[in-house]
């Protein structure tokens, strides 16, 4: 059994400025290619049975940096859709709602291009990357490359937790975290580990 090796894209103009970025496509920065490029020792001797990416440009392209061929666009690893809170920050967002949280409240509907989504409906994506990644992971590694909240929703998923669970785990702009096992149970082995 090989490890699921999760790669959060580098940076953009929205991440560095704490802007909910679901599916609008932006570029990465400067930095982003730089954190990018950081991650190829952290990923260069492992062979990967296979590699899914957001069909995102930001994920895409920070594969493409970090030496990861061979890709495949997976639609459900597109960042959660934050409907009216796209391009939005969690400081705006409290000013009118000091409670919400993503991961218990979801997002308000927003136009028909972001319609949002709920962290169940996160959830259910993230349950069918894993189905779709669980024959190539029998036999190897296997690398996703995407967002933030995707990816924590996934690994709350394959650690047995409910959606909301991707809350507990911290993931910043190019960094690499795996989870594989331990006497048969799904655990984490590495966490947010920047590139050098």
């Amino acid at each position: 059994m090989g490890e699921l090796v999760l790669v959060r894209h580098g940076q953009t103009e929205w991440s560095r400025e704490r802007r909910h970025t679901g599916r609008t496509d932006l570029p990465l920065t400067e930095e982003g290619e730089r954190q990018a490029r950081a991650l190829r020792p952290l990923l260069a001797e492992r062979g990967f049975e296979l590699v899914l990416t957001s069909p995102l440009g930001r994920a895409v392209r920070t594969a493409e940096l970090a030496g990861i061929t061979d890709t495949a666009a997976h639609p459900d690893l597109a960042e959660w859709d934050y409907g009216a809170y796209e391009g939005v920050t969690t400081a705006e967002i409290h000013r009118d709602r000091p409670g919400w949280n993503l991961w218990t409240d979801g997002v308000p509907p927003g136009p028909p291009d972001h319609p949002g989504e709920n962290p169940e409906q996160v959830g259910a994506r993230a349950d069918r990357v894993l189905v779709d990644a669980a024959s190539a992971l029998e036999r190897g590694d296997v690398a996703l490359v995407a967002h933030s909240h995707i990816l924590r929703a996934l690994t709350a998923r394959r650690l047995g937790l409910p959606p909301s669970g991707g809350a507990l785990f911290r993931l910043d702009t190019g960094s690499v975290s795996t989870l594989g096992t331990e006497h048969g149970r799904s655990v984490i082995t590495s966490w947010n580990r920047p590139g050098a």
